[in-house]
Protein backbone atom coordinates (compact mmCIF):
# COMPACT_ATOMS: atom_id res chain seq x y z
CA UNK A 1 0.00 0.00 0.00
CA UNK A 2 1.10 3.36 -0.63
CA UNK A 3 0.77 6.74 0.85
CA UNK A 4 -1.79 8.73 0.03
CA UNK A 5 -0.10 11.97 0.76
CA UNK A 6 -0.88 13.40 -2.79
CA UNK A 7 -4.14 13.04 -2.71
CA UNK A 8 -4.17 16.35 -1.20
CA UNK A 9 -2.45 18.24 -4.36
CA UNK A 10 -3.49 20.01 -7.23
CA UNK A 11 -3.19 17.22 -9.31
CA UNK A 12 -4.67 14.51 -6.97
CA UNK A 13 -7.78 17.14 -5.88
CA UNK A 14 -8.44 17.75 -9.75
CA UNK A 15 -8.41 13.36 -10.15
CA UNK A 16 -10.90 13.08 -7.60
CA UNK A 17 -13.24 15.59 -8.76
CA UNK A 18 -13.30 14.30 -12.01
CA UNK A 19 -14.19 10.66 -10.44
CA UNK A 20 -16.81 11.79 -8.28
CA UNK A 21 -18.34 13.68 -11.78
CA UNK A 22 -17.54 10.70 -13.86
CA UNK A 23 -19.67 8.94 -11.02
CA UNK A 24 -22.51 10.91 -10.48
CA UNK A 25 -23.00 10.84 -14.47
CA UNK A 26 -23.00 7.15 -14.11
CA UNK A 27 -19.84 6.62 -16.55
CA UNK A 28 -17.79 4.67 -13.71
CA UNK A 29 -18.68 2.49 -10.51
CA UNK A 30 -17.30 3.78 -7.52
CA UNK A 31 -15.31 0.72 -7.10
CA UNK A 32 -13.19 1.45 -10.34
CA UNK A 33 -12.52 5.16 -8.92
CA UNK A 34 -11.06 3.78 -5.90
CA UNK A 35 -9.28 1.24 -7.82
CA UNK A 36 -7.86 4.65 -10.09
CA UNK A 37 -6.86 6.25 -6.49
CA UNK A 38 -4.94 3.46 -5.60
CA UNK A 39 -3.11 3.22 -8.71
CA UNK A 40 -2.64 7.19 -8.84
CA UNK A 41 -0.86 6.63 -5.07
CA UNK A 42 1.40 3.74 -6.15
CA UNK A 43 2.54 5.89 -9.93
CA UNK A 44 2.89 9.03 -8.07
CA UNK A 45 4.97 7.68 -4.78
CA UNK A 46 6.60 5.36 -7.56
CA UNK A 47 7.69 8.39 -10.02
CA UNK A 48 8.77 10.58 -7.09
CA UNK A 49 10.93 8.25 -5.74
CA UNK A 50 12.84 7.65 -9.17
CA UNK A 51 12.28 11.11 -10.95
CA UNK A 52 12.80 13.80 -8.96
CA UNK A 53 16.65 13.90 -8.74
CA UNK A 54 17.38 17.92 -6.98
CA UNK A 55 18.37 18.19 -3.54
CA UNK A 56 17.58 21.51 -1.31
CA UNK A 57 18.27 22.39 2.19
CA UNK A 58 16.14 24.41 4.70
CA UNK A 59 16.60 26.16 8.23
CA UNK A 60 14.07 26.95 10.89
CA UNK A 61 14.15 30.00 12.68
CA UNK A 62 11.85 27.63 15.10
CA UNK A 63 10.34 24.38 15.42
CA UNK A 64 7.24 24.92 16.45
CA UNK A 65 5.90 21.27 16.92
CA UNK A 66 6.76 17.21 15.76
CA UNK A 67 5.06 14.29 16.42
CA UNK A 68 5.94 10.98 14.77
CA UNK A 69 3.22 8.23 14.16
CA UNK A 70 2.27 5.37 12.49
CA UNK A 71 6.02 5.74 10.63
CA UNK A 72 5.41 9.79 9.62
CA UNK A 73 7.26 12.33 10.95
CA UNK A 74 5.23 15.85 11.04
CA UNK A 75 7.21 19.21 11.82
CA UNK A 76 5.70 22.49 11.87
CA UNK A 77 8.14 25.43 11.55
CA UNK A 78 8.30 28.86 11.46
CA UNK A 79 10.82 31.30 9.70
CA UNK A 80 11.86 28.59 7.17
CA UNK A 81 14.79 29.04 4.65
CA UNK A 82 14.70 27.27 1.64
CA UNK A 83 18.42 26.81 -0.80
CA UNK A 84 18.60 25.13 -4.26
CA UNK A 85 21.68 25.86 -5.48
CA UNK A 86 21.62 29.54 -5.94
CA UNK A 87 17.86 30.51 -5.18
CA UNK A 88 16.69 31.03 -1.99
CA UNK A 89 13.16 30.78 -0.44
CA UNK A 90 12.21 32.35 2.74
CA UNK A 91 8.16 31.47 4.33
CA UNK A 92 6.98 32.03 7.42
CA UNK A 93 5.21 28.68 8.40
CA UNK A 94 5.69 25.49 6.99
CA UNK A 95 4.57 21.97 7.27
CA UNK A 96 6.89 19.30 6.86
CA UNK A 97 5.58 15.65 6.26
CA UNK A 98 7.85 12.60 5.90
CA UNK A 99 7.49 9.05 5.42
CA UNK A 100 9.69 6.56 4.70
CA UNK A 101 10.47 6.45 0.99
CA UNK A 102 10.20 2.06 0.55
CA UNK A 103 7.22 0.74 -0.07
CA UNK A 104 5.35 -1.83 2.50
CA UNK A 105 5.68 -4.37 -0.19
CA UNK A 106 9.34 -3.55 -0.47
CA UNK A 107 9.78 -4.14 3.49
CA UNK A 108 8.68 -7.60 3.19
Amino acid sequence: MSYQLYRNTTIGNTLQESLDELIQYGQITPTLAVKVLLQFDKSINQALSSRVKSRLTFKAGKLNTYRFCDNVWTFMLNDVEFREVHEVAKVDKVKIVACDGKNVEDRR
